[in-house]
């Protein structure tokens, strides 16, 4: 595992937020960041400058594997099912600009939430949103002033769900950086989507997330559920074994992301900044 100063991020003002990713921890196998809770987070990796104008990137695009990678059927679950997915909601916050944008909460209210994230793609074990940026997001590269809304983010992640029997509600955040070019055009007013900010006190992820990181490799926890009755899945009610390679969990490679994937960021922005 490799560590990467502070310091060094001070001398890369490229790196929005450095700081605060670099006191976060994540558990990375395979490409695949773990939460706590049975969604498993595919894209964009922490750290990602976000934005673009090609079709790829013109919208904020996450991917979510929300049957811990296989180990949960998928809706419609048996109402009685000891362990099932409620509710999955998203959204974009900033602390330095104060806004706390919906990206999904299953409202009709606001134009591309109006499914729930569990109900869209059905029979796909991966969920795709694509959040269209708002207009106050527009522009191109570093935030240009006090009042620009662009620069450093953390998309969100709320996770509502029964485990074994056990109710949960998690939070989980990702840093991102919104830093590449977005064109103006017909794009959704920040205002509307636009959300109180709650304090870090009010809001402690420590207190909420007490059932941990789960379902990374080597993690023993096994998932109990009453399986469709038209899946021929295990009687037993228990998903298969964790951790194999055959399950795409990329060998066991676990990175903590303050090493590893913050290494990999500084590097990239020194490359580009050289040529």
């Amino acid at each position: 595992m490799l560590h990467t100063p502070l310091l060094s991020c001070l001398t890369i003002p490229a790196l929005l937020a450095c700081q605060a990713w670099a006191q976060q921890n994540f558990t990375i196998a395979g490409g695949q960041v773990y939460t706590p809770g049975i969604v498993i987070w595919n894209a964009p990796q922490p750290g990602t400058p976000l934005g673009g104008v090609e079709r790829s990137t013109e919208t904020l695009h996450v991917s979510l594997d929300v049957t811990a990678n296989g180990k949960l059927n998928l809706p419609p679950y048996d109402p009685d099912s000891p362990t099932q997915i409620h509710n999955i909601t998203m959204f974009l916050y900033s602390r330095d600009t104060g806004l706390n944008l919906t990206v999904n909460n299953g409202s009709a209210d606001i134009s591309g939430s109006e499914r729930l994230i569990m109900s869209q793609e059905p029979g796909s074990t991966v969920k795709h949103i694509n959040w269209p940026w708002p207009e106050c997001l527009v522009g191109d590269g570093q935030p240009r002033g006090a009042d620009d809304r662009r620069g450093a983010y953390n998309i969100s992640i709320r996770q509502s769900f029964r485990l074994n029997g056990q109710e949960h509600y998690t939070i989980f955040d990702v840093p991102i950086s919104v830093t590449n070019r977005i064109d103006g055009g017909l794009r959704p007013s920040c205002e509307s989507l636009n959300n109180p900010l709650l304090s870090e006190s009010e809001v402690d992820p420590s207190t909420v997330n007490d059932v941990g990181v789960l379902f990374a490799p080597g993690d023993a926890t096994q998932i109990q559920y009453i399986p469709n009755k038209d899946k021929d899945l295990p009687e037993n009610g228990l998903g298969p074994s964790r951790g194999s390679d055959a399950q795409g969990l990329g060998g066991g490679n676990v990175i903590g992301w303050a090493g590893g994937a913050l290494w990999t960021a500084l590097v990239g922005i020194v490359l580009n900044l050289i040529f």
